[in-house]
């Protein structure tokens, strides 16, 4: 009488590793998806270095293409800002003083034609007055803006990107991202302040120069 012997289980042989030649697209997929982990916006109110790229309120700048980081005072043009007031707002309040006029003199005639004028003309002095008042408002936003300590960094294109702060924070600054830029593992965050101005024309840049003698020299008097 035989007994009942349960066979051996039979070999399993290991799965044979595929080729990197069979799937060829599987090693940029990754690369890909490592880049993209690793390009993630860094805070908007933030200066950081990683890997070779300088994020300034979310704009990336290779460090490659850097050339120029300095600080200096960006201050408004209140003088100029003044004068263009006096010419426009000039012009405008004679014209407002002469439809004035010409509403008063309107008004003692009759007639139909004459009270069409008068509309016409008095729409034509509420549109001077407003004018008047927008420049007005224009020029003192200029005129009675304050100086900000600014970090400016250039780049070999046309790209500046500038941050504010404290003038000896910003300085810290300026050391680090130029020592950055020689260092390929350079990694280092800071907060910094954003900038809020409408239009960068009612500003002074650039550096100041102190000239002593000389002749035939140019350049912007500040």
């Amino acid at each position: 009488m035989g007994t009942n012997e349960t066979p051996p289980p039979k070999p399993t042989r290991p799965p044979t590793p595929a080729s990197p030649s069979s799937r060829p697209w599987k090693e940029p997929e990754r690369e890909l998806a490592a880049r993209a982990a690793a390009a993630q916006l860094p805070p908007q109110q933030s200066l950081v270095i990683s890997k070779r790229l300088l994020w300034v309120h979310g704009g990336a700048y290779p460090l490659e293409n850097i050339v120029r980081v300095y600080t200096f005072v960006l201050r408004p043009r209140r003088a100029e800002a003044f004068v263009r007031f006096l010419k426009r707002g000039g012009f405008t309040l004679a014209l407002y003083l002469l439809l004035t006029f010409a509403s008063d003199s309107s008004s003692s005639s009759y007639g139909s034609s004459s009270s069409d004028a008068a509309g016409f003309v008095g729409l034509a002095r509420v549109l001077a007055l407003a004018m008047l008042i927008y420049f007005g408002a224009q020029s003192a936003s200029v005129i009675f803006a304050g100086s900000h300590d600014v970090l400016a960094i250039e780049t070999n294109g046309r790209s500046t990107a500038m941050v504010t702060g404290k003038r000896e924070y910003l300085n810290r600054l300026v050391r680090q991202v130029a020592e950055a830029i020689d260092k390929p593992d350079a990694e280092f965050q800071a907060s910094v302040g954003a900038l809020t101005i409408t239009n960068y024309g009612d500003y002074f840049f650039g550096d100041t120069v102190n000239m002593y003698g000389g002749s035939g020299n140019t350049g912007v008097a500040k």
